[in-house]
């Protein structure tokens, strides 16, 4: 039975999961292939005089663990939403194609001479991957409805078959586009945080903040869809509105995500089951909670991402699916336990 919510209890479960955020968050700039000094760092920082540690520190490293604290966040925001909306353990962005989707805007956009637009940190790569991940957002919504409802078994054989469609519009691109674009866009497709400096991290923003805003704000209404959609009515929620807000909300942080950090798997089905797990499955907590999960744990994988293999780097996205893989099929096996 799950502990009743009260102020105290909620004020004590975010400030253990910010402080574990935090923690790693300050922990992890000091690690990668290019061991750093922290006298050197600190001494740059109050003496204004330039120094390469500091360099690698602040236009490298905190840049790079705010982007993935900023993806892993937003990820498992939206898995936990979806999970919930569509009635499905195994819902998350990347699994139901909305990151694929979003890869393939973003895809289309650097490759296709002609699209690619800058605007100061802004990118015609955000607005096309936006673009993609609302219309499988809007696929997967309309091959899953039925008159009773969105069916769990369709709305994963609906995200499988936009994944292949994709899959094979993204194969098309790189069969088209001149040679050279070849190593960089399939890099970008395993997921990965190389980022300098802080101009196109604020791109993210318009993006990421109006999408959590989104989600953050369904967490009474989602407690209520957790009991089925009948229940959710009778205690006054409007479903509709609740569903289109959430994919709304996941289209918007999910092409935020992978307009810069490509499409990163498994991270919003891992860190949601394991939140429940920890605190209970009361979505006011579950969802800034995942937050704060998320973006530690895939902070995490991108440092092991980059120390692993040092000098070299291996993409994040292959850490997320080294981890994320046997948690999907775990959680498949027992679902069809319970059946």
């Amino acid at each position: 039975m799950t502990a009743i919510l009260t102020p105290k209890r909620f004020a004590l479960l975010m400030t253990a999961y910010a402080l574990l955020a935090l923690v790693i968050f300050a922990v992890a700039p000091f690690f990668g292939s290019e061991s750093l000094a922290f006298n050197n760092v600190v001494d740059a920082l109050f003496s204004h005089r330039a120094h390469v540690d500091a360099d690698i520190f602040f236009y490298h490293r905190i840049p790079r663990v705010l982007l993935a604290f900023l993806v892993g966040g937003s990820l498992a925001v939206a898995g936990g939403a979806l999970q919930v909306v569509l009635r499905n353990p195994l819902a998350e962005p990347f699994i139901l194609g909305i990151a694929g989707g979003g890869a393939v805007g973003a895809v289309i956009a650097i490759s296709v001479p002609g699209l690619f637009i800058r605007a100061g940190p802004f990118s015609s790569v955000q607005l096309l991957t936006l673009l993609g991940c609302i219309i499988c957002i809007g696929g997967i919504y309309w091959l899953a409805r039925s008159p009773l409802g969105i069916s769990m078994t369709t709305i994963l054989l609906a995200g499988v078959t936009i994944n292949i469609l994709c899959g094979a519009a993204i194969l098309l691109v790189r069969y088209l586009v001149s040679p050279h674009l070849l190593v960089a866009m399939d890099r970008w497709m395993m997921g990965g945080l190389d980022v300098v400096g802080y101009r196109e991290l604020s791109a993210l923003l318009p993006l990421l903040l109006p999408g959590l805003a989104l989600l953050f704000m369904q967490g009474h209404a989602l407690n209520q869809l957790a009991f089925g959609e009948e229940m959710a009515v009778g205690h006054g929620v409007n479903v509709a509105s609740v569903q289109k807000q959430v994919f709304l909300g996941t289209g918007l942080a999910t092409a935020g995500a992978v307009s810069l950090a490509g499409p990163i798997g498994f991270v919003g089905l891992i860190i949601p089951h394991a939140v429940r797990r920890l605190s209970g499955v009361d979505h006011r907590v579950v969802l800034p909670a995942s937050f704060c999960l998320g973006g530690a744990f895939l902070t995490v994988c991108d440092l092991v991402a980059r120390t692993v293999v040092a000098p070299t780097e291996m993409p994040v996205g292959i850490i997320t699916a080294l981890v994320g893989g046997p948690v999907f099929l775990r959680i498949l096996l027992k679902r069809g336990k319970v059946r």
